[in-house]
């Protein structure tokens, strides 16, 4: 076994690869850009390697500088982890050369499966159901308008070398097909270095689920049961889980079959991912292989206990595979949120950042419930505009799947962030969304519930009151505390009031409380009682209480009259008033927003890449306006209606703050 491993990452997936090797016995070495100086993968390695500058392309990217720390620190594996260099041959050539081990398949797997177009004429050789498309190289937009023509819209359009979601987009008719060709082609070549595209039939309504394979070098392979990634923005999986809920015993045997089938074919060793779109009818076509670890891998260990870190690790350094297809069963259900920085209400546009609070869920494990966080981030770390928007992996895990889904919307209620946008309110909707919940998903669940954007979550009156009762009796907890910090009561509560209205949601409930040593009564005026029990005091961000023994989970802050609550994806802002001061509240005066409608404002901190228009053109609602990078992501902003361009503030290559001017309609 290897004595010390390089980690030739950085986030979440570094800290990983981390932990599993120290657990083992292995000693480890982080390598960090300027920006990740002060990285919790730094913090948690044995020894550490600065390896360039901030952007990627100075740093993770550059092959030189990975295999010089190598040989710096006597390093005998490397694990690539996912993105970057993981799926390079040219890189696992070089650490063959060197006689370091490749913490991943061969080289030549590397080149088979991590080429989108010949992995495509892999597959359908090796008879796997593949999807119908154009598998030749694509030399500019005109060209590519003509194959989706000839193959028929929708299609998807795609970076050979891709992965993450990066370089797709999907065309529904020419002017698509020639802007997703060349944003897909422009994200292609930044994020991957190869900008090779290529086109195939996107399939309506179609599930993403991929199985989880795994080989060592003896040609021992097995698959590890499937992953249900349908919940995706832009191609990028948003929520995972596993088993599938929509797949069969007999269904589930024959994709697992064909993975293996075809990892076999180009002696694959080592965790890798076949993916497949599946329709309505079961029927599943090849996609591609990833020949990496995933991003969504947890789910998997929870429901076999494998931990495939470990596994790569081990056949990397030649140990047989000792587990057999007979071994792996499904033990309960796993879900995964991904954790982004950005922001839901704007669209999902990336935020940057410190995290001036980091406060995630206690991780723990019991006969009926999981909850674990693979996270590369710390209270009071900086989110760089460099990488990926990732700042963590939540997953749960339960006997079955209503007990893992209630787990999770639990710990979502519990993660406490402050200082960047992120999308906790967003994964908490999805947890609670009938559709979600019924399993009766497809890759296109979020643009087809959420067509305008996600607008916040409308909680049902049950839940209102649910949280009316709690703020009240927070209140009534605070006034007390206020009461005696003014020398106004000494151990007597009776000045403090028993009679509210709380507002919250739209909703006006008139309350009254009645407390003991146990808790408080809160009385609404349709006569229902809800018992409140919380060892809540002020200035506590988290508020667990019991109401009518259920648990309920807020995140809560002080606002004048009241709180600011945040539960199941709701963000809400609560009033306490008294009777009298309620009534008089109707009469005050609302203050306007100012008016920016004849603005184009910068939705995240970005680069200008491009300027579609100038100064009085007229522009259509929904054309594109200019191009915007953040996180390795392109962002085209459009008209939101018709007009016409009165001033350009920005031009191509200036760095813009959120909210910075762009340019302006007459």
């Amino acid at each position: 076994m290897f004595e010390k491993i390089l980690i030739a990452n950085r986030g979440e997936i570094a800290c990983r690869v981390i932990k599993s090797a120290q657990k083992m016995g292995i000693s480890t070495v982080a390598v960090y850009s300027d920006a990740d100086q002060n990285a919790l993968h730094v913090k948690m390695a044995d020894e550490a390697v600065h390896i360039g500058g901030s952007a990627a392309v100075d740093s993770y990217l550059v092959m030189e500088r990975i295999l010089a720390a190598v040989e710096q620190t006597g390093a005998q594996a490397v694990h690539p982890g996912y993105g970057f260099l993981s799926e390079n041959r040219l890189f696992a050539e070089a650490l063959e050369a060197k006689d370091v081990a490749f913490v991943g398949p061969p080289a030549a797997a590397i080149a088979a499966m991590g080429d989108k177009i010949t992995s495509k004429k892999l597959a359908h050789e090796a008879g796997v159901s593949t999807v119908p498309g154009h598998m030749g190289l694509i030399a500019d937009a005109e060209e590519a308008v003509k194959i989706a023509n000839k193959i028929g819209y929708p299609v998807m359009i795609k970076a050979s070398a891709g992965g993450g979601g990066k370089g797709m987009r999907v065309a529904h008719n020419d002017t698509q097909a020639r802007e997703g060709f060349q944003s897909s082609k422009n994200e292609a070549a930044s994020a991957f270095g190869d900008d090779r595209i290529f086109i195939e039939k996107f399939i309506i309504q179609p599930r993403h689920i991929e199985i989880q394979v795994l080989g060592d070098k003896h040609g021992n392979l097995i698959y590890l049961n499937e992953r249900e990634c349908s919940i995706q923005r832009r191609n990028q999986k948003v929520i995972e889980e596993a088993p599938s809920p929509f797949l069969d015993e007999e269904t589930r045997r024959a994709m697992g079959e064909q993975s293996v089938a075809l990892a076999a074919a180009v002696d694959y060793c080592s965790a890798g991912t076949v993916e497949f779109i599946v329709d309505g009818a079961r029927n599943f076509y090849f996609l591609e292989m990833n020949t990496r670890l995933q991003v969504e891998h947890p789910v998997t260990e929870l429901i076999t206990g494998v931990d495939l870190v470990e596994q790569m690790i081990r056949v990397a350094a030649g140990e047989v595979l000792e587990i057999a297809q007979s071994d792996i069963g499904i033990n309960g259900w796993a879900v995964e949120s991904r954790l982004y920085a950005e922001d839901p209400y704007r669209g999902f546009l990336p935020s940057i950042g410190r995290l001036t609070r980091y406060r995630p869920p206690a991780e723990y494990v019991s006969e009926t419930a999981v909850v674990r966080n693979d996270t590369g981030v710390f209270e009071g770390g900086e989110i760089s505009m460099f990488y990926d928007p990732m700042i963590a992996k939540l997953c749960s895990w339960g006997p079955d799947r209503g007990r893992a889904i209630e787990v999770m919307r639990t710990a979502l209620d519990s993660f406490e962030i402050e200082g960047i946008g992120h999308n906790i309110p967003f994964l908490s909707a999805v947890m609670d969304h009938e559709k979600f919940t019924s399993g009766n998903i497809s890759t296109a669940f979020i643009e087809e519930e959420y067509p305008e954007g996600f607008q916040g979550v409308d909680l049902p009156v049950a839940d209102l009151k649910r949280l009316a009762a709690s703020a009240a009796a927070m209140y009534r907890v605070q006034e007390i505390r206020d009461a005696r910090i003014s020398g106004r009561i000494d151990n007597h509560e009776r000045e403090v009031g028993t009679e509210w209205v709380i507002s919250l949601g739209g909703q006006e409930f008139a309350v009254s409380i009645s407390a003991d040593r146990a808790g408080a009564d809160v009385t609404f005026d349709d006569g229902t009682v809800h018992r409140v029990s919380s060892d809540w005091v002020p200035g506590v961000s988290l508020a667990v209480a019991d109401v009518d023994g259920t648990t309920l989970v807020a995140k809560v802050s002080a606002a004048p009259r009241g709180f600011l609550m945040r539960h199941r994806g709701a963000d809400l802002k609560v009033l306490v008033q008294t009777p009298r001061r309620y009534e008089l509240s109707k009469h005050m005066i609302e203050k306007t927003p100012p008016d920016t409608s004849k603005l184009l404002l910068c939705p995240m901190p970005g680069l200008v890449v491009a300027l579609a228009v100038s100064v009085g053109d007229e522009v259509q609602g929904g054309q594109a306006l200019c191009t915007v990078e953040a996180m390795k992501m392109e962002n085209v902003l459009r008209a939101e209606k018709c007009g016409v361009i009165g001033n350009i503030s920005a031009e191509v290559g200036q760095s813009l703050a959120v909210d910075d001017v762009i340019m302006e309609f007459e």
